[in-house]
């Protein structure tokens, strides 16, 4: 059974072969190091007999061995039986491998062995550790602790140092120094749910986990120490996605007297060398920057894939998604970039009554069969995507138009589509209507799933995207006030801070809130996009009391509220901040990137499941009573 040692085991200590355990590691031994006598330790990985010898492929976490046995050690090799993941010393002589595997480092020597040791023995593993491992997520997260034995496992927890590595020294280059800050914080919850920590010393009182260390990243540039970094935790009590972890890693980054402008160059600067350092690339274009409403525009959200092209073409008006524009009857068709509308009725219900239509040209797909077409319009239905259908348009290399539509358009106006959708002979325009913003993301989805099906997004291939511009605000229907889109600490653009104190933040009609001056003011913020992931976001943030005090009141924040969660921040403003802004880096998404992995899971030594939940601790876990008595805390579940 799993988990239950050989009976053969023995309680007694096995001294072994010497005091030291290895004199090499498995990965290191090679050709010029034939006839040396030698000392290895190891797991045991495949054990194959051939008569009267015995070939052994032993392990670490530097490499594999084949250790060879000959027939003078079969018999206590009978009466001392390895199994797999047996933990092992030997002793032998390097020599000359007669079966050379050129797959591995080591495959021209083998070590014969002269004597050897069984340290420890392993249970039956409940999967095969090896790269194409028979264990599934569930029953590999359970025994994590054999999972990280894999190479593939190992692999990326050495690419993830190895980014850690460059960060730091990158950092310390550029005279960042990095400094610690707490774990057991007050509790300002303004966006994802606190994890709460109860004080035994301070009964009915409660610390939090910090969601950043924001607000002490900030405190240290009043106290100047103007250029800090941290590799650091973070905790949010939030939903869980596939890609997301109750407790995450950032490079937290702060500086003090700089402007945006300072802030891109010195990071972008970072992901270059960090490039260099683990992938050896040298990454010498310039990285793009596109306008949040550009991003909105042409690909549908605000962290573009830029690997390929592939834009939107908006074929309807209104349009409205955008806060800073006005009523989307006052704007003109011009004032709408890659627009193009549809003048009038089409005759086609699917277009006329929808709030939206949006195209994308997937090049060279005209030749899309019935099957496959039907494989698209079925995609887009999947509750995920929520569309009621598909329409298409075949760009015939010939130059002849077929469409899902055809009675309801000529022929000339289909051409005029596909003109305006930017499509060539070769081109498969797919088009989507209906609600704006559920098509929006629709289309965007849609993007990425056909650049997937063509093989556009190749994992090797890095493109960086500085996305800037950001709305300041957002409006929440349901609780009929502002928000912030990134955080409470975030500065208007200069040009635009007199609209927020001169303005009363106030609404009198919640249907009309795009009208408001408060739509209009964009955020000194930036996110860092790789191939269509955000893995950095920052600003300039705010750094006097009196437009700090007027945005949390923007934010429906009493003063007696901003005083009790942020006073402290509030005073420190009071005694000489200097201008100061950063950024945070999501480091498990930055190393799963590189790696050229889709989950950050892959990259975390100990994650969680789906669940937030530690399989292989069981964690989390009730306490007993005599805690809940210590804590002055009674649990009362309904």
């Amino acid at each position: 059974m799993l988990g239950i040692l050989y009976k053969s085991l023995s309680i007694k200590t096995r001294n072994p072969l010497s005091k030291m355990y290895r004199t090499h590691t498995c990965g290191e031994l090679r050709t010029t190091d034939f006839d040396k006598e030698i000392t290895l330790s190891g797991w045991v990985q495949t054990i194959r007999k051939f008569g009267s010898i015995t070939f052994v492929d032993l392990r670490d976490r530097y490499g594999l061995t084949q250790l060879l046995f000959s027939e003078s050690l079969n018999e206590k090799l009978d009466a001392n039986p390895l199994g797999r993941e047996f933990v092992l010393q030997v002793k032998g002589k390097v020599n000359a491998r007669s079966n050379k595997n050129a797959n591995i480092p080591t495959g021209d020597i083998e070590i014969l062995v002269s004597e050897f040791s069984i340290l420890n023995r392993s249970a039956l593993p409940p999967f095969t550790i090896q790269d194409d491992t028979d264990g599934g997520d569930d029953i590999r997260m359970k025994y994590r602790f054999l999972d990280l034995r894999r190479n593939a496992v190992k692999k990326n927890i050495e690419l993830r140092y190895a980014v850690n590595r460059a960060a730091r020294n990158y950092l310390h280059q550029h005279n960042f120094i990095d400094i610690e800050t707490p774990f057991l914080i007050k509790s300002t919850p303004e966006g994802a749910r606190d994890f709460v920590v109860p004080s035994r010393m301070n009964p009915g009182q409660f610390y939090a986990l910090p969601q950043s260390p924001q607000t002490f990243k900030q405190l240290l540039m009043v106290s100047g120490y103007d250029r800090y970094y941290q590799i650091v935790k973070c905790f949010r009590d939030e939903d869980l996605r596939a890609d997301r972890q109750p407790e995450f890693t950032q490079i937290d980054c702060e500086m003090a007297f700089v402007e945006q402008e300072d802030i891109l160059q010195m990071f972008e600067g970072m992901v270059k060398y960090i490039f260099k350092e683990v992938k050896d690339l040298d990454y010498n274009l310039p990285v793009q920057r596109m306008t949040w409403e550009d991003a909105m525009w042409n690909y549908g959200n605000d962290k573009p894939d830029i690997r390929f092209d592939m834009k939107l073409t908006n074929l309807k008006f209104p349009n409205t998604i955008f806060q800073s524009r006005k009523k989307a009857s006052e704007v003109s068709p011009a004032g709408f970039p890659n627009a193009i509308g549809i003048e009038g009725g089409t005759g086609f219900p699917v277009f006329d009554n929808a709030e939206t239509v949006l195209a994308i040209a997937v090049p060279g797909c005209s030749d899309y069969s019935r099957k496959q077409t039907d494989e698209l319009i079925d995609w887009v239905k999947r509750p995920q995507i929520g569309m009621g259908g598909l329409a298409f348009i075949k760009y015939n290399v010939d130059n002849t138009l077929k469409s899902s539509f055809d009675k309801f358009f000529t022929a000339e106006k289909l051409k005029s589509l596909a003109e305006k959708c930017h499509a060539n002979p070769g081109d498969l325009i797919l088009i989507l209507a209906g609600k704006e913003e559920r098509t929006r993301k629709a289309i965007s989805d849609l993007r990425l799933y056909m650049a997937d099906r063509l093989g556009m997004r190749n994992p090797e291939e890095f493109k960086l995207l500085w996305v800037t511009d950001f709305p300041l605000f957002e409006y929440d229907n349901e609780s009929n006030r502002w928000v912030a889109r990134h955080h409470p600490f975030t500065s208007p653009k200069p040009d635009h801070i007199e609209v927020m104190i001169n303005n009363d933040p106030s609404i009198a009609d919640a249907d009309n809130y795009l009208q408001h001056p408060y739509a209009n003011i964009k955020a000194n913020a930036y996110d860092m996009v790789l191939n269509g992931n955000e893995v950095g976001g920052g600003s300039i943030r705010i750094y006097q009391r009196d437009l700090q005090e007027k945005m949390f009141a923007a934010l429906g924040m009493s003063r007696e509220e901003s005083q009790h969660k942020f006073g402290f921040l509030l005073g420190a403003f009071e005694y000489g901040a200097p201008p100061h802004g950063g950024i945070a880096y999501g480091f498990d998404r930055l190393c799963a990137i590189i790696g050229g992995s889709e989950t950050i899971r892959d990259f975390i030594a100990f994650p969680k499941n789906n669940s937030g939940r530690d399989v292989m601790m069981d964690a989390p876990s009730t306490i007993d009573d005599k805690q809940f008595d210590e804590l002055q805390i009674k649990l009362d579940l309904k």
